[in-house]
Formats: C-alpha cells, structure tokens, sequence
C-alpha cells in the first residue's frame, strides 16, 4: 500500500486505531442466494394486498431486525391480510442483520412482482411473505442446495465424521432458546470441520429437529461425493458445513466475567484502595490522539462524499442535456418551450411541471406498479388525455441507453397493436416516458390469476394472440425498420379498454440492417422462461429469438400458467415439455385452463398448441416466421409440420426429485455462481 498524501496518511492512521478498538466481529455485504416465487397467484397491482404487503415489508419489518435476529408479524385484514417474517442468521450483528433485511425486502418485490408468496434467502438472513399463516409449521418445500466444487481425498470416512457432526449440532440447536447452534470438529492435525444449523425460532423443538433432519437428509449424496461443503436453505431451516469458518459468534451473547473482574469487584467492596494500573497514563494520550485522528478522518470522508455526488450529479445532468439535445434533433418540437401539451398526433418534449400536475406530482394513488426501471403512473392532462408515465429510476445505469433506444425506436412505429409513445421529459434529472393509458394493465394481471381470468374467455385469449402475432409481423417484416423486440412476455403485453393487446416496453429492442438476420451479443437481456436457448447460452438472437418467446406466450395464454414458475412432482417438466408430452399421447386438451375449457373450441385449442410447440423448437431454422405463424392462426386448413420435443427451457434450475419435493441444486465455490448469464 502507497501512502503519499496527508489525507491517505491519516485515513491509514485511522483504520489502524479503528482496528485497535473494534471488536472482531464477522462483517460481509450481503450475499443474495435465491429466490422462490410461488407462482399461485397474483395480486392486483394498487390493490389491498399490494398495499398491506409494502408495509409489512417497509414499515414493520423496518428496525426490527437489531432486537432479536428474528421476527414475524400480519398486516391487514382477509381476504388481502398478508404473513411475514424475516430470520438473520444467528452471528451476524445488528446492523448488519438490518441492511440485510432492507436488501432482501426491497429484491424480493423485484424478483417476484405480482406474487402471493415468495421467499428470498441471502447468505446472512431470509424473508418470506405469503397470503396464508404459515407461522410455527415446519415447511420443508422448496429445498435449495448449494455446493463446494472441491473434493475431499477421503469421502466415506468424510461422510461419517459430517453426520456424527451434524447429530451433536442439532441437539445443541433444539435445546438453545433460538434454534440456533455452530460446532468445529478437527478432522485432522490441519483440516477442521464446521457446522451451522438454524430454524425460524417460531417453531418447537420437535419441529425443529424434524425440519433439520429433512435438511440433512439431502447432503449426502454431496458428502459421498466428496464436496468439501454444501448447503440445505428450507423455507423453515437451513444447515451448512465447510472446511473453512463460515460464521462468527452469536448474536446477543455477552462473555462471562473473569476471575480478574471479580476479584475487582469484591476489593472495591471492602474498601481496598487500589492502585491506577500502570499501562492507564501510556494508553490515554493514544485513545486521545485516535479519536482526533478519527474525527478529522471523517470530516475528509464526509467532503470526499460531497465532491463524488456533486460529480456525479454533473456528470448525470451533463449526459440528460446531450441526450435531450439528441432527442430535439430527431424529434424536433417546440412544445418544450411553449404553453401547449402536445399535440395528440405527435412524439413531443413535454415539460416537466406538466407532468408533475398530471400526476399529482408522482403521488402514490397514482402510480400503476413498479417495472424493470423504474415506477409507473396515471396521469390526466389539463384536455382530460389520460396518460401513462414511466419514470426511470435516478439509479439506473441503463436508464439512458433504454430511454434514447426506446424514444428513438418506438416514436417511429404506427401499428395498433403497438403502444403509442407520446412523449418524453428530460428535465432535473428526471427520465420520463409518455405513453398512451392503457385501462386494463397487462395480460400476466389477467392470465395468471385465477379469479381474474375468469375473465379471459377462449374468443379472447384468441383475439389477443392473433393481435401480438400481428404487431410482431410488423416489427419483423412490415415496418420500414427491421426490428427484434427481445423482452416478449405477458407483463409487456398491454390491454386496452377493448382488450386489445398493445406490445410494449421497447427499451431492449434491437434494429437489424435490410440484410441482417441474425446477431451476437455479450450482454444477455431479457426474462427467464422466454429467452430462446440459442441466446441465453451465446449470445445469438435474431427474429426467430422472439418466436420462441411467442410460443412460450401462446402455450401460458393456453394453460394459464407462467413457464418460470411451472412445477410438476412428477417429472419437474417446464410448461414447454409438458406440453408436448400431452399434445403427442393425443391428451393435448388437459393443458386447457380449466376457466375456459366449457367455452374454448377444441379444435382451435389443439390447433394452437401444435402453433406454440412449433415456435419453441430448438433449433431456430425449425421454428416458423411470423408471417407463417399469423397465416396458421388464422386459417384451418393449413397443414402444420410434427414438432419435436423441447430440449429444455431456460432459466430453470437443473431439479432432481425427492420424496421430501423438489430440490433446486446451483453449483458453487464460496457461493460464487460459476454461471455468468445475467437477466434482469
């Protein structure tokens, strides 16, 4: 380390005093595992649930975190009464136990937008929400394993010593007051052995010991293997063990008093004058020095601090005016500057005190939901224009490179099953887009709720996917740009008040040239469960890649089932698999939605699924075109080639069954993820 300034001098002063006097406690960021979503159902956006559940999440689990590690509470009343709790792991300190909380509340909304249940683990603490009492049950399903790629040199002898361990380690933790309990076994003269095991503190012993022993029963298959670690994370309780320290000591546990204290203590009593200890008047004068050496550090810090944000702000403002001025180029307007909104046939600039009067200055009645970047609200103009506002969150670092992709791409597409986008404003660092209001939100707030798609009768379903065909030909092969939308999911279809389906969301989009049909990137985008393999494994996407996120569409608009979240105990098939399984034993009709199986046309039912299994092919030069797969929607005498089965679909994790249910395995070293593909 070079030392060469007098700020780096005294902040190296400082952290060497700081070192002095702080105890050593383990401290890490938090370290996000995995997640699960229940996928049994959605609630409402700006609904009661979603309201009782933010403030389960933001208020009351707020500040809780420091007491005890642990704690569970409900907010609100049935039907939207919603059941949380939060676990930090049994040595992590306070603040940390809270910063892990505020981080697991905050992802576990973006990770799983619209869920009844979900639950969310990092390494120092879990959360789970649900829309029933699960309080005091032990749950034992989803099960999560992760593992040490390295291998021990002795696994049968490893085996035994991990189980014995594992057989003491839970009896201390059942017979603890928070389930809670660490244990280190020397294997060898230089290899020790450490176990952690914990539940939710809620439950009783018996529950306790049962939900571990659950857990532990899907280690040795690890163990006999020879991984040097794993991990079991249960909704109820997690076990781990490693040949390195992994944990630090409890959490609230204060060391006993010395034989030196009491005997202190028992002198004073008798009225023995005892004399200051020597080593008192070295170590004042440095205590005095550090804490000014302290404060002085921190004064620096703090104006460091200020100078990176002004920085940053400048650096921000700098790139909105040169995107502004991009964006006034293509799009010449003089509605920035006059009185006027905009006129309703026009991409305008719009101001943003106008914005901020239609929509009650982004008030929380009305906002729509949360997206991938950012907020979404209503607004009603001064003419009564009903509009839709994406406010792209300050924090992005995307949000310039989608907005510019998304005003310059989608301002110049006209089709009626595309979303019309108005306008922009670009002012105080604010990123906002203005589309057309879509009354009826989007087709996942329909199709994936059982109550909701009652509502969506077979006539529907099929006028709504011939419309996405439609508005994907166009972006594919009629629009005077060649255009791969990249994102095509049930949350980025909208619905007019007619239930017209409107392809949004454009900020992933890519233009090919005239002669271009296919690409590479190194940045994947896009969701779980609709990328095509070919562009989740490398990178290669062409029109084929939305296709497949068609047929994907097509089979859940079908099943009324999301293919990320399908889970069968069967076979653990993807909807994609099962699918085919039915459609090719000539069972096809038991993929219908029950909700529309008394209205649907059989005919058009299997017709549709043959459609849906064609565009999910593997290989993408066996997957129709859009202009093919509009003209098999829409007529009943075309003959449709035999699909083969899907190989797979992405973003599943690799399942093997067990008779305690589904068991998740990410392979891993120190819980780095050996995989680098990276959706949003």
């Amino acid at each position: 380390m070079i030392i060469n300034s007098p700020t780096n001098i005294s902040l190296a002063v400082l952290i060497s005093c700081l070192t002095l006097f702080i105890p050593n406690t383990r401290v890490s960021a938090q370290t996000f595992l995995k997640n699960w979503c229940s996928g049994n159902g959605n609630y409402t956006t700006g609904g009661k649930f979603e309201y009782n559940l933010n403030r389960l999440l933001y208020r009351q689990f707020y500040n809780q975190g420091p007491i005890y590690g642990f704690y569970n509470t409900s907010e609100g009343e049935d039907p939207d009464k919603v059941y949380g709790l939060f676990l930090c792991r049994g040595d992590v300190a306070p603040g940390l136990c809270q910063s892990c909380i505020d981080a697991s509340t905050s992802n576990i909304s973006e990770k799983c937008p619209g869920e009844k249940e979900a639950i969310i683990w990092f390494d120092e603490c879990l959360v789970h929400y649900s829309n029933r009492s699960f309080f005091t049950i032990m749950e034992s399903t989803p099960a999560y394993i992760m593992y040490n790629v390295r291998n021990v040199t002795d696994p049968n002898t490893f085996l035994q010593i991990v189980a014995k361990t594992f057989t003491n380690v839970t009896d201390m933790a059942i017979s603890s007051k928070n389930l809670y309990a660490t244990i280190k076994v020397n294997v060898s003269s230089s290899v020790t052995l450490h176990e952690l095991v914990q539940c939710t503190p809620d439950l009783s012993e018996f529950a306790c010991e049962n939900c571990l022993a659950s857990a532990i029963a899907l280690l040795p298959n690890f163990i006999s293997d020879g991984k040097q670690g794993a991990r079991v994370l249960l909704p109820s309780c997690n076990v781990r063990y490693e040949l390195y320290p992994f944990y630090g000591e409890p959490r609230g546990e204060a060391p006993a008093p010395s034989a030196t204290n009491i005997t202190s203590s028992e002198s004073s009593s008798k009225g023995v004058k005892r004399r200051k200890p020597p080593w008192i008047g070295i170590i004042s004068p440095v205590i005095g020095s550090c804490l000014l050496i302290v404060i002085v550090g921190l004064c620096i810090l703090l104006r460091r601090k200020k100078r990176s944000e002004k920085e940053k702000e400048n650096s921000q403002e700098a790139e909105l005016l040169q995107l502004r001025r991009e964006i006034g180029e293509e799009f010449p307007s003089d509605n920035y500057r006059e009185e006027k909104v905009m006129d309703s046939h026009e991409f305008s600039l719009i101001r943003l005190d106008v914005i901020r009067a239609a929509t009650a200055n982004f008030s929380n009645e009305c906002k729509l939901g949360e997206g991938g970047f950012g907020p979404v609200y209503k607004g009603t103009l001064v003419d009564g224009k009903e509009i839709a506002v994406k406010r792209l969150s300050r924090t992005s670092g995307q949000g310039l490179i989608e907005l510019k992709n998304e005003v310059i791409l989608i301002a110049r597409l006209q089709h009626k099953n595309l979303v019309r986008l108005l306008g922009c404003c670009l002012e105080e660092h604010e990123k906002l887009l203005i589309y057309e209001y879509m009354p009826n939100k989007s087709l996942d707030v329909f199709l994936f709720d059982p109550n909701m798609g009652q509502s969506l009768d077979w006539k529907m379903r099929m006028n709504i996917a011939c419309g996405i065909a439609r508005g994907l030909l166009y972006l594919h092969e009629d629009s005077r740009l060649r255009i791969i939308h990249r994102d095509l999911k049930a949350s980025n279809i909208l619905l007019d008040g007619e239930m017209n389906p409107k392809i949004s969301d454009f900020g992933m989009a890519r233009i090919f040239g005239v002669n271009q049909d296919k690409a590479n990137t190194n940045r994947i985008v896009g969701t779980y469960g609709y990328m095509a393999p070919e562009y989740a494994m490398e990178g290669l996407f062409s029109v084929k890649s939305d296709i497949f996120s068609f047929g994907v569409l097509l089979l859940e608009m079908i099943s009324g089932q999301k293919n990320n979240s399908f889970h069968l105990r069967e076979n653990g098939e993807s909807l994609l698999t099962f699918a085919w399984k039915l459609w090719s034993e000539g069972r096809g009709l038991e993929l219908t939605d029950p909700s529309i199986k008394e209205s649907c046309d059989r005919v058009q039912v299997l017709k549709c699924i043959h459609i849906g299994l064609l565009c999910v092919q593997e290989d993408p030069a066996d997957r129709p075109t859009m202009s093919l797969v509009v003209h098999m929607l829409g007529a009943d005498t075309t003959p449709l080639t035999r699909p083969s089965q899907p190989a797979f679909s992405v973003g599943r994790d690799v399942r093997t069954l067990d008779p305690m249910g589904l068991i998740h395995k990410a392979s891993t070293f120190n819980e780095v993820t050996l995989s680098d593909v990276s959706p949003r």
